[in-house]
């Protein structure tokens, strides 16, 4: 009977030990916070979901507020071999600068013409094609799935109205060679400075103006540096959720499902949060006293950034077509 207990004592430790070697904790980097907007949403209904789905073995650990760099940052330091994060949500066009020259198509002016649009786009094979793009060139992650922080808008310390306001004002961009070319097509400075130096940049002038999603210009305080809000609607705030190969590495074929599966579920949320949270900042910002400006045609803006739509597009016109043929 000793020798029975022995045995099935030595089974529950080895069930023990087998059980807490499964546990998997992934590092979910975020540059904005949590609280209050799209992305912090996705950060959020990902670690649920995963956590749910996993039954606890991977658990996700959300570090937001640019903890661990801003997205830049963050990619660069994945190419060079850290580990230290393993899921990150980045704005899609970030790939442009690492060969990925598909994602070229969610930062370019006004290509899409309504939320509706872009949601049509991220049901499609397209998508698909699009978010395997990192690792077709080599890149040590991959995408996972899209979704959308709502229109980018420009926010500035002094009031404009048109194209002709923006005029040799320093617009802080990331950095970025479409952001840069439509900035400097509407004839204005583009000025790059990092996302976390950017309150400060605004507030001692090193830059007029900046853009943003409505809600990060409100989760991020811009408004007390910048209190004007001119609606033009240049470009659609796309975001990718994407893991790194090595976290992967970390976790069962049926761990990798889980991930994938989160991440639909997350966006999922994100489409639902992105109009609600819209609604509510606006609100928000207009009771503290923001102006916000409604550019109500945006012809004149289509005009004078359709040399960085064509430069952009050259010879993959076609692509550009079944994105237009999803409206």
């Amino acid at each position: 009977m000793k020798k029975l207990f022995s045995i099935a004592l030595v089974l529950v430790m080895l069930l023990s030990c087998a059980s807490a070697l499964a546990e998997v904790t992934l590092t979910y980097a975020e540059v904005n916070p949590v609280e209050g907007t799209v992305v912090g949403d996705v950060a959020l209904a990902f670690k649920e979901k995963l956590e749910e789905l996993s039954g606890g073995e991977v658990k996700v650990d959300i570090q937001a507020s640019g903890v661990m760099g801003d997205e830049k940052t963050v990619l660069a330091n994945i190419l060079g071999g850290d580990t230290s994060v393993d899921i990150v949500r980045i704005s899609a066009f970030a790939l442009n600068q690492y060969g990925c020259t598909k994602s070229v198509f969610l930062s370019l002016p006004y290509v899409f013409t309504s939320e509706d649009h872009y949601w049509n786009f991220c049901a499609s094979d397209l998508a698909k094609d699009f978010l395997a793009e990192p690792q077709n060139v080599g890149l040590p992650f991959v995408g996972l799935a899209y979704g959308e922080e709502g229109f980018r808008h420009f926010f500035l310390k002094k009031e404009a109205h048109t194209i002709e306001d923006l005029k040799g004002l320093k617009i802080r961009v990331s950095d970025d060679p479409i952001m840069t070319g439509m900035v400097s097509g509407l004839g204005a400075a583009a000025t790059t400075v990092s996302f976390g130096e950017l309150y400060s940049s605004l507030q001692s002038g090193v830059v007029d103006a900046a853009e943003q999603p409505i809600t990060n210009y409100l989760s991020n305080s811009f408004q007390e540096v910048a209190p004007y809000l001119l609606k033009d609607g240049h470009t659609l705030g796309t975001i990718e959720l994407i893991a790194t190969t090595a976290a992967l590495d970390k976790l069962t074929d049926e761990q990798k499902a889980m991930v994938q599966e989160a991440a639909d579920y997350a966006m999922a949320k994100c489409k639902e949060s992105v109009v609600t949270k819209q609604a509510e900042a606006e609100k928000t910002l207009t009771e503290a006293g923001a102006t916000i400006i409604e550019v109500e045609d945006k012809t004149p803006w289509q005009e004078a950034t359709k040399s960085v739509v064509d430069a952009n597009i050259a010879g993959m016109e076609d692509i550009y077509d079944q994105i237009m043929a999803l409206q």
